[in-house]
């Protein structure tokens, strides 16, 4: 039987295209922020679905800046928004482009309308035109102003141009129906006066082109032939198609708006104003904080681009609005590391445990695998002496059932090492166990072929002569629970989002690595060094745990 890739509906729409030959056999997508923020996930997926649908049909693929409103953009985040789709396309040839490229010809196709008469200079204010607008089930009413000469309309919208009134004193309206079921086509507004410095064309301008007036015009010009965007932007598909069919330019073959669910991610707010809320305030340490759902927080605790592709080709792409669990994002990345990450021991918590009957002076050097499911990594020699660090939770005083790891008179193995026993514990004078004495059986060390006894528990170690400190950040949930909304959701965000550890243990040989080298700490989860790591100060980032938990920071 034939084995057929599974087609998406926005594949088949082009597909359909190519057969008809609607666009010349040409597929051309584009991905247009606004650049007023840090991407997020959400926008990852996009970047990925209109990349990917260039590529699988041989075609081109754009990243347009729609950076039509001065007040709300920032080089910085230009800057910020390259980086992030260079990284999740590494192979993609750079085609940059912005809407503010485009200011002159967007001036002469508004010109074009106003001489068509279906376009027109309003004095009403922002207020008066929402008042004048309707509702949902009433019709909304003409302004006063609608039925201006073509050639009063073009003085005017001249002498915006030119800086002669304030901003709000006059706008330009599509002259369309306002009786519209469609509110968006009740008349509306597709030029604003703004006297404010541009980042791309400084003060050449005080009118800009809203975005819904700019969006297909850009799209038009750079020859897009399918724009795909997210499901709100569906009731504006009408005004989208208005102005293209009323553009003499682009009547003939105009670009087609297809639009797909937008990202939801549970334990998440992805709202790109509510992130900005949480970076200007505060609550987190930057748009790159790990904790955020930013690509540039994703990079930063340690996930790859081929986790991110992988994790937006499994959730598809549809019309139906949804909620992806955030495990799905975890499985993604746990699945991309396994065979990558080498294995290394780490010891966040640390006790001191001394192997008594072992010699003072003695250092031995053990083989491990650097991972057992990628033989080819190959294998690393650890050092090991009398004197090491284990987890403070892999001994009890007193165990409950099922507690396989150290306890008086109870023996488990040392990974990659010897058995070793429990004969007795030191406490401090608050009575918190510090040390754990043992005794080892040098007839066990690890592949020397013992096969004497069995034990149930392995635990992991670093030698205390040759260890290397560290902090270990614990990231978990930005939400505690899936209650919130934007009005609430600074009262629902997890308080052990972020958990920091001093003085961790760690083999010596991670000393020997660089900032963005990634891990496996053996039970602890996925790693990063982050980029506050100094030669003085070694800083990990948990990626991810080793299995899915909900139960919050620092769980095992």
């Amino acid at each position: 039987m034939e084995n057929r890739e599974s087609v998406n509906f926005i594949q088949k729409i082009i597909n359909e295209d190519l057969e008809s030959g609607t666009y010349g056999n040409r597929v051309h997508t584009r991905f247009p922020p606004e650049p007023n923020g840090y991407l997020h996930v959400g926008h990852a997926k996009s970047i990925c679905l209109n990349y990917s649908l260039a590529k699988k049909n041989n075609g081109i693929f754009n990243l347009r800046f729609d950076d039509t409103n001065p007040t709300k953009e920032d080089i910085s985040f230009v800057e910020s928004i390259i980086k992030d789709v260079k990284w999740l396309c590494p192979d993609w040839e750079e085609r940059i482009f912005y809407a503010s490229d485009y200011f002159d010809q967007m001036y002469d196709y508004a010109v074009e309308l106003i001489k068509k008469g279906i376009a027109f200079v309003d004095d009403l204010s922002a207020e008066e035109i929402k008042e004048y607008r309707g509702t949902l089930t009433e019709p909304g009413k003409e302004s006063p102003f609608r039925n201006r000469t073509v050639e009063e309309n073009l003085e005017l919208f001249s002498k915006m141009k030119n800086g002669e009134f304030a901003n709000g004193e006059k706008v330009l309206r599509a002259k369309i129906d306002m009786a519209s079921p469609n509110i968006n086509m009740r008349d509306p507004v597709i030029y604003r006066i703004l006297h404010e410095s541009h980042h791309n064309t400084g003060d050449k301008w005080c009118i800009y082109p809203m975005y819904d007036y700019a969006h297909p015009l850009e799209d038009a010009i750079e020859g897009i032939t399918h724009s795909v965007c997210t499901l709100e932007f569906e009731d504006h598909r009408p005004f989208y198609d208005w102005v293209l069919s009323n553009t003499d330019d682009f009547k003939a073959a105009p670009t087609k708006q297809i639009e797909f669910a937008k990202l939801f991610l549970s334990k998440t707010m992805m709202g790109k104003r509510y992130l900005k809320k949480m970076v200007e305030e505060g609550y987190v340490d930057g748009w790159d904080d790990p904790r955020m759902p930013t690509v540039a927080a994703l990079r930063r605790r340690g996930y790859t681009p081929e986790s991110i592709q992988s994790f937006c080709e499994a959730i598809g792409v549809s019309k139906a609005q949804s909620v992806v669990d955030i495990a799905m994002l975890e499985f993604a990345i746990r699945d991309d590391l396994s065979l990558k990450a080498p294995r290394t021991m780490a010891v966040l918590d640390p006790i001191k445990l001394v192997i008594t009957n072992y010699p003072e002076d003695k250092i031995e050097y053990m083989e491990a695998e650097n991972n057992p499911d990628n033989p080819e990594m190959g294998s690393r020699m650890v050092p090991f002496g009398r004197e090491l660090y284990i987890e403070r939770d892999d001994f009890m005083e007193e165990p409950p059932k099922k507690y396989y790891r150290l306890f008086p008179g109870n023996e488990v193995r040392l990974r990659n090492a010897y058995f070793v026993k429990c004969e007795s514990f030191v406490k401090d004078e608050d009575g918190k166990v510090v040390e754990v004495h043992c005794t080892y059986d040098p007839e066990t060390k690890s592949g020397s072929g013992f096969t004497g006894r069995k034990v149930k528990g392995t635990i992991h170690w670093v030698s205390a002569k040759h260890y290397v400190d560290a902090e270990v950040r614990l990231y978990d949930y930005m939400m505690d629970d899936e209650d919130f909304d934007k009005s609430n959701f600074l009262e629902k965000l997890n308080p052990n989002s972020k958990i920091v550890l001093k003085n961790c243990k760690m083999e010596p040989t991670l000393k020997e690595n660089k900032i963005g080298d990634r891990f496996q700490f053996l039970r602890h989860g996925f790693f990063i060094i982050d980029q506050d790591t100094t030669e003085e100060h070694l800083v990990f980032n948990r990626i991810v745990q080793l299995k899915s938990s909900f139960k919050g920071a620092g769980t095992r």
